[in-house]
């Protein structure tokens, strides 16, 4: 959907499209709000905070709509006898932890093996290094992570070496712009007509949530209630 359709859409679920009283809504306003809006639906989706409580691979609609987010990065860092700490991390555009894959190897097996990595705890560390049946284990092909400080820890016995390990994770939802409309991020006029990436009938969606946020801000509660009800009707 470009930025033209969206700007009609979201005033038309104002009722603003003839508008010349003090209501009119500048671009940057429907920019911030959409972006917001966007962010928002995403960690409600991952999370399963909606009318049917599912999650971010719970059922096929929710695995099509958010794919577009999932992306993996190459994990640098150093490694000690403990663990494998990354010294690369996504802050820009990570939004949540997905997985992380670990290509080991050790003396008798010099071939990559995939590790079964389990997100687990910080405070759960020492008693998970002295379970038997949960630390790090070379020959049942399962470790742990953790996260902190954004940094990957990833766990490992003295017996096998990290040849590889792969972070996946979801980013976040690129932020629309309308060439010619001030970016409220970067106080900057936008150059460039940056779209929204997601399919038409998530924009859809999204446009309704945008609405309703917009009208909460100028206090007109009417559209607010319908738009918020259109959006998790259609969810």
């Amino acid at each position: 959907m470009n930025n033209s359709t969206l700007q009609l859409k979201l005033k038309q679920r104002l009722n603003k499209i003839a508008s010349n009283d003090y209501d009119n809504i500048e671009c940057w306003q429907i920019v911030e709000a959409f972006n917001k809006t966007q962010l928002e639906w995403c960690r409600r989706q991952l999370h399963g905070n909606n009318l049917y409580k599912e999650g971010d691979e719970m059922s096929k609609r929710r695995v099509d709509d958010l794919q577009i987010l999932l992306k993996e990065l190459t994990l640098t860092g150093t490694s000690n006898n403990t663990y494998f700490e990354s010294t690369n991390f996504p802050v820009a555009d990570y939004l949540e932890y997905k997985k992380v894959k670990a290509l080991v190897k050790n003396d008798c097996c010099p071939e990559d093996r995939v590790m079964n990595v389990y997100l687990a705890e910080e405070g759960n560390v020492d008693l998970i290094m002295r379970d038997e049946f949960k630390n790090p284990s070379f020959e049942w092909a399962e470790t742990f992570c953790t996260l902190l400080g954004n940094k990957i820890r990833v766990y490992r016995e003295t017996d096998f070496t990290f040849n590889q390990v792969i972070l996946t994770y979801y980013r976040k939802p690129v932020n629309i712009q309308i060439t010619g409309c001030k970016d409220p991020y970067t106080g900057l006029v936008s150059t460039t007509d940056i779209i929204p990436e997601f399919k038409d009938d998530i924009v859809e969606l999204l446009l309704d949530d945008t609405a309703s946020l917009i009208a909460g801000d100028i206090e007109s509660f009417q559209q607010m209630q319908r738009n918020q009800q259109s959006s998790e009707r259609n969810n």
